[in-house]
């Protein structure tokens, strides 16, 4: 039985054609939040179980899907930052041995993939495989490979081990060396149909699965994570306040902002940005619908040439936004600049 989801059946079908002559690295790109990360796994258990059925999904019978499915199987590596163990970890409340616990305190975990996490797996290509079969890596975010780490992989990519295919799955292809996109087969991944994202967020059992899909711009993960986050009330209070810009409106905002994830509340910006911009080029909006009253006012009151200068400014803060000096400083400026927008 297969874990993908709906609207990854076509992609499926693309990845089983490619199967006679299998390139040794995929590249799996798309949009955040439609599951690229769970089709990767999904590809790696296929090609390394030793009885996948007629479709190409592993069986879930032999001893590979049981080492896979522990996460012990010995031909298989999943290299992500230290970040995502972390969470991983902490979401399902597992308890660290003490000698974890120091190691973890001593230390603030990556949120890269650093130069070391590549060379490991040195050993593990040059090995021969457990069962005479294929071995597998996937790793994610690509985007997430410091500088380091990307030249140590291109080494790996530019004279791949006998046997052995790389699943790398990436949010922002543009954010990848030229050299890494080179050497691996472009596999897209897009949103899916609204309706079908739609009617599996219902099935989910998702309250206003309409509005949430529309503000992370119709990918369904992302709007189920959203649904269920405890930031849901402080994008609610940040989208109330900019929708009635001012100077002690930036001021109070920032002071009240400061301690979440600044990209977070970046990308808040970026979306309503874009929404002024699509109202007043052609009437529409796509990710905050519930506020189109509060848009199309605004929209009356900004000039086109000033909000391009704020698109363009908070997507130089977003590229930054993960090292600022100051979180209120860095906030007060972009809030101050939206708000002397509408004075």
């Amino acid at each position: 039985m297969n874990s993908l989801y709906s609207w990854q059946s076509g992609s499926w079908q693309y990845f089983q054609g490619l199967r006679d002559r299998l390139p040794h690295a995929f590249l799996l790109y798309g949009p955040q939040g439609i599951g690229k990360t769970r089709f990767a796994e999904e590809m790696a258990q296929s090609l390394l179980c030793e009885t996948p059925d007629s479709a190409g999904h592993a069986c879930q019978q032999c001893a590979s899907c049981g080492w896979f499915n522990q996460y012990s199987h010995p031909d298989y590596r999943r290299v992500r930052p230290e970040l995502l163990d972390e969470e991983e970890a902490a979401a399902q409340d597992v308890e660290a041995d003490s000698s974890t616990k120091s190691a973890k305190a001593s230390k603030t975990p990556s949120k890269e993939i650093v130069i070391h996490q590549i060379r490991a797996l040195s050993d593990f290509m040059n090995i021969s495989t457990h069962r005479q079969g294929r071995r597998v890596i996937v790793l994610y975010p690509a985007e997430a490979l410091n500088i380091p780490a990307a030249n140590a992989l291109l080494k790996s990519l530019e004279e791949p081990a006998k046997d052995t295919v790389f699943i790398l799955v990436c949010h922002s292809i543009d954010k990848l060396l030229p050299t890494i996109l080179s050497r691996c087969h472009k596999f897209p991944m897009s949103l899916p149909e609204h309706a079908l994202a739609l009617d599996w967020l219902k099935q989910q059992g998702v309250a206003d699965a309409d509005v949430w899909l529309a503000q992370q711009g119709g990918a369904p993960l992302a709007a189920m994570e959203m649904a269920q986050s405890e930031t849901r009330d402080a994008m609610q209070d940040f989208l109330n306040h900019i929708a009635q810009p001012g100077s002690d409106m930036a001021l109070k905002l920032a002071d009240k902002m400061q301690k979440m994830d600044i990209p977070t509340t970046i990308a808040w910006m970026q979306r309503w940005l874009y929404d002024l911009f699509s109202y007043k080029q052609s009437a529409r909006i796509r990710y905050y619908p519930r506020y189109e009253k509060e848009i199309a006012g605004l929209a009356l009151r900004v000039n086109i040439d000033r909000l391009m200068q704020m698109i363009k400014a908070n997507n130089e803060r977003q590229a930054i936004a993960t090292h600022p000096l100051s979180p209120k400083l860095f906030l007060e400026d972009m809030l101050l600049e939206y708000a002397a927008a509408f004075a």
